[in-house]
């Protein structure tokens, strides 16, 4: 973020980073590179936050650019690690009590050999999950993703009603 301390308005000087991201400087003053009233400390600026160019000034709320959220994974300076920490969440709650879990609570409890349940259950856990990755890459290529979407939520839909059925026929 880029922080304007200005000699000529202390309190503008005193405020904190929120108050900073709050203020549209672009209103109230017009700065320029040679401009006795500021004093400019850059401290790490990135292009989401700010399109200060001192030819021009800084920049008016009107033409700000704002970074795109990462949504795909695949946008410009998407970080890797957003996508892996999303992978991460979405299937460890989807796992949660699944009956994977629960399979590999009982094996576990039968065999009193926790590490050997635990590798085994995690080498089939790796392997299914690469063929999904291949799977998925594979018809990502071939198919919209609106197309992925909707086939994926009526399959969902088609599991989700044969369990029920198969608990009302008990």
């Amino acid at each position: 973020m880029q922080r304007l301390f200005l000699s000529s308005t202390p309190s503008v000087a005193n405020l904190s980073d929120s108050d900073l991201s709050e203020l549209d400087v672009a209103q109230t003053l017009s700065l320029r590179e040679n401009s006795p009233e500021a004093k400019v400390v850059s401290e790490a600026i990135t292009p989401a936050e700010s399109t200060v160019g001192f030819d021009e000034g800084v920049s008016t709320s009107s033409d700000r650019t704002f970074e795109t959220p990462c949504i795909t994974g695949k946008e410009p300076g998407c970080p890797p690690w957003r996508v892996l920490s999303s992978t991460f969440v979405t299937i460890f709650l989807a796992e949660i009590g699944d009956k994977t879990q629960v399979s590999t609570l009982l094996m576990s409890a039968e065999f009193h050999n926790p590490w050997t349940v635990f590798l085994g259950a995690g080498a089939a856990l790796l392997a299914t999950t690469l063929i999904g990755v291949w799977l998925g890459q594979w018809l990502s290529t071939r198919l919209s993703p609106r197309t992925l979407d909707v086939a994926s939520g009526i399959l969902l839909a088609l599991i989700s009603a044969s369990l029920v059925w198969d608990v009302l026929q008990m």
